[in-house]
């Protein structure tokens, strides 16, 4: 059964003291998580004083790659509901000295984005968001002409058996998912209100990258 709003921010906020060591955990899965946390990032195709904008920024594991992608000259703006998970990525801002960072405490599906932004991305995060149709689509609304929305995400694989499909659910439930999120496809929603560049599949179907542009 899918999590309510409710209990996914209950979720996170008793695993963001750990939520960093329990993600890399997956790597002994054979989850290249980093790997893919870096392709994603690299496909926005962001330059040096671009303004990027990252919905379930969670802990900032992605603020350091964002950061070298837009230079201490761009500005990451970072989303998210939960205020423990911020005050982790908060400690991680301040440990760096990064001053381009801000961290805004809010709904994804009430955000609102601020006009002409260079980038969007969401990793691991917009499949759990019941809203995530119109959150694309305002996204989408304010992106400047070429600019990109990457999402990168869990997703219900194809041609695997059942019994491999509950394990892998079971293992990321932790995470908040759920057989049920199966029905939400961001991607489709990517593509009806931006020009999709590319859908790539990830670990045998159970992850996908999509890459929308705005015209």
């Amino acid at each position: 059964m899918t999590f309510s709003k409710e209990e996914i921010t209950q979720l996170y906020r008793k695993r963001a003291r750990h939520y960093d060591i329990s993600a890399n955990l997956y790597y002994l899965l054979g989850l290249r998580e980093y790997a893919y946390r870096t392709f994603a990032i690299r496909e926005l195709n962001m330059q040096r004083g671009d303004t990027v904008i990252e919905i379930g920024c969670g802990t900032g594991l992605n603020f350091r790659l964002l950061r070298k992608a837009v230079g201490s000259e761009g500005k990451i703006i970072g989303v998210d509901l939960t205020p423990e998970m911020l005050s982790v990525a908060r400690k991680r801002i301040e440990r760096n000295n990064w001053s381009n960072i801000e961290l805004v405490k809010s709904d994804a599906g009430k955000y609102q984005f601020p006009d002409r932004i260079d980038g969007i991305i969401s990793t691991f995060a917009m499949t759990l968001v019941p809203e995530y149709d119109q959150v694309i689509r305002k996204g989408a609304t304010a992106l400047s002409p070429g600019k990109r929305f990457v999402i990168l995400d869990f997703k219900k694989p194809t041609g695997w058996p059942m019994w491999l499909i509950k394990f892998f659910v079971f293992i990321t439930r932790p995470f908040g998912i759920s057989l049920d999120l199966a029905e939400r496809h961001p991607w489709e929603s990517i593509n009806h209100y931006l020009k999709m560049i590319q859908f790539k599949e990830l670990y045998f179907g159970g992850l996908y990258v999509c890459i929308g542009e705005a015209p």
